[in-house]
């Protein structure tokens, strides 16, 4: 998979687009900026709307060609965010370290995901925010009239609302729906795709003194 998305990514113009996900721009808006975790951040769109926000970013994708180009794009809206190459497994951060992530079309393999996002989530400070957006398992059929919809074509890449519910259960939501929306970000996401939007804010633990 690691070459797929090297292969997609070097192409000269952006596949999905340079502006960042409308609703990860929208829910980010209204917070106040600290430091945001950004994984499999492909061409760093979303790290650098972030950056311009006033975020200290970090991004991490498997991909060394979608990091060349955030890179590039950074540098050319002359922002600064620290992107590392890793896969899941291998990307490590200190617990409870940043004020917010955002997911945006990251999907893994079934027998990963609940682990990766339990992994991703315990770098989240208690009250930060998590920015979620993905295709929902109902994508298939939209997928298979229109292939530029995007997103993977295996069932168990794609989420339900009880997944999400079950793979951050310490988290109190905002936003938890599934919703039919038309995509128009770059070649590879345009037409209507069935979308997972979450929002939420991790729960503060209560501490004895």
């Amino acid at each position: 998979m690691k070459s797929f998305w090297d292969e997609r990514y070097k192409a000269e113009s952006y596949v999905y687009g340079e502006a960042p996900n409308a609703f990860f721009a929208s829910s980010l808006s209204g917070l106040k900026p600290g430091k945001i975790l950004l994984p499999a951040e492909g061409e760093g769109r979303n790290a650098v709307f972030a950056a311009k926000s006033g975020w200290e970013v970090h991004a991490f994708d498997w991909s060394e060609e979608g990091l060349k180009k955030g890179e590039k794009l950074a540098d050319r809206e002359k922002v600064h965010i620290s992107y590392r190459l890793g896969a899941m497994e291998d990307v490590h951060y200190e617990p409870e370290t940043f004020d917010a992530l955002g997911l945006v079309f990251a999907h893994f393999p079934e027998s990963d995901r609940r682990a990766y996002h339990q992994k991703l989530g315990n770098f989240l400070k208690p009250g930060g925010y998590l920015i979620l957006e993905g295709f929902s398992k109902a994508h298939l059929r939209f997928s298979a009239v229109n292939p530029k919809a995007g997103g993977p074509k295996n069932e168990g890449m794609l989420f339900s609302l009880a997944e999400i519910q079950r793979d951050f259960t310490d988290f109190e939501w905002e936003v938890l729906e599934e919703v039919n929306d038309s995509l128009e970000e770059g070649s590879y996401h345009m037409g209507e795709a069935a979308l997972i939007r979450a929002f939420g804010r991790k729960k503060k633990t209560n501490k004895k003194e």
